[in-house]
């Protein structure tokens, strides 16, 4: 299964007992099939996880893989991230947050990508589609210096500067206790989230061989309430408008032509996951 084939989206799933992130993978994976031309798909999943796919998730998802050195924990679901490299089944590979929707192509993404090795997506947008200038989560990055990246929406492919970026990835998260009590400013995780890991790791490779600042465009809404300019909410789409219609989504009746993270859990009804299903031909 290791790189077997050219190109495709990778995301994990690893459910809790408050979310299930089965649901949000199955959900991303028809949304990638309905709207991009290059659109094979892989879960990555636990031990558990995995006993809660069923033929009707495989319909779906091209590649079902099993995390072997699971090094997660209730408290830390992401501690597997950096291990993507290794799992992946394609040469080239965008990695994804499940908790994120396309709502246009990004086919043409791809020929951007590939001026580079390993493209963490740099900044967000909020939902009117400007870059945000919030930097209330981002508190840890300016203390530290570090280049604004979300791993929400990354590529790489297999090569040996991506090799060598999550190998340096693997040895921050490894020696994670040390740096936060003597090499980091202001640091208040016990385990570092892939955000601040791939943040510390593009610092010390140099940010110039894993981003594109330029390429402003390869980024995401972001759904977070005050990038948006709200107060803090529990379920934004609660309190604002949101509505989907096909492959749109449209929040203060604004389409979003942007990848939407839509961040809150929740979003995904089972409503949702039955229109997703009749619009895929899933039966």
């Amino acid at each position: 299964m290791y790189h077997t084939e050219q190109q495709g989206f990778v995301t994990f799933a690893q459910n809790t007992d408050q979310v299930d992130y089965l649901k949000l993978a199955y959900v991303q994976a028809m949304n990638v099939k309905l709207t991009q031309k290059h659109n094979k798909f892989a879960v990555i999943v636990d031990k558990n996880t995995l006993s809660y796919v069923t033929d009707q998730h495989r319909k779906v998802f091209d590649y079902v893989i099993e995390i072997t050195n699971d090094q997660s924990s209730d408290s830390a679901r992401f501690a597997n991230e950096w291990q993507v490299f290794h799992l992946t089944p394609f040469k080239e590979t965008i990695k994804l947050e499940s908790d994120l929707l396309f709502t246009r192509s990004i086919d043409h993404w791809w020929d951007t990508f590939r001026l580079r090795d390993i493209v963490l997506s740099t900044g967000c947008r909020n939902y009117h589609d400007e870059l945000s200038d919030v930097r209330i989560y981002r508190q840890f990055f300016d203390d530290n210096e570090l280049p604004d990246v979300y791993n929400g929406l990354m590529y790489f492919r297999y090569s040996r500067t991506a090799a060598d970026f999550f190998r340096k990835a693997e040895q921050v998260f490894s020696n994670w206790d040390d740096l936060k009590d003597h090499a980091l400013k202001n640091c208040r995780e016990d385990s570092p989230s892939t955000d601040v890991l791939y943040g510390i790791t593009a610092q010390l490779i140099g940010p110039e061989l894993c981003t594109l600042p330029s390429a402003d465009f390869i980024n995401f809404v972001h759904m977070k309430p005050r990038i948006n300019g709200w107060q803090e909410q529990s379920k934004w789409f609660e309190t604002v408008q949101s509505e989907v219609d096909g492959d749109m989504i449209r929040i203060n009746n604004l389409n979003q032509y942007s990848p939407v993270h839509y961040f809150n859990k929740d979003y995904i009804t089972d409503e949702m996951v039955t229109e997703y299903e009749f619009r895929s031909g899933i039966n």
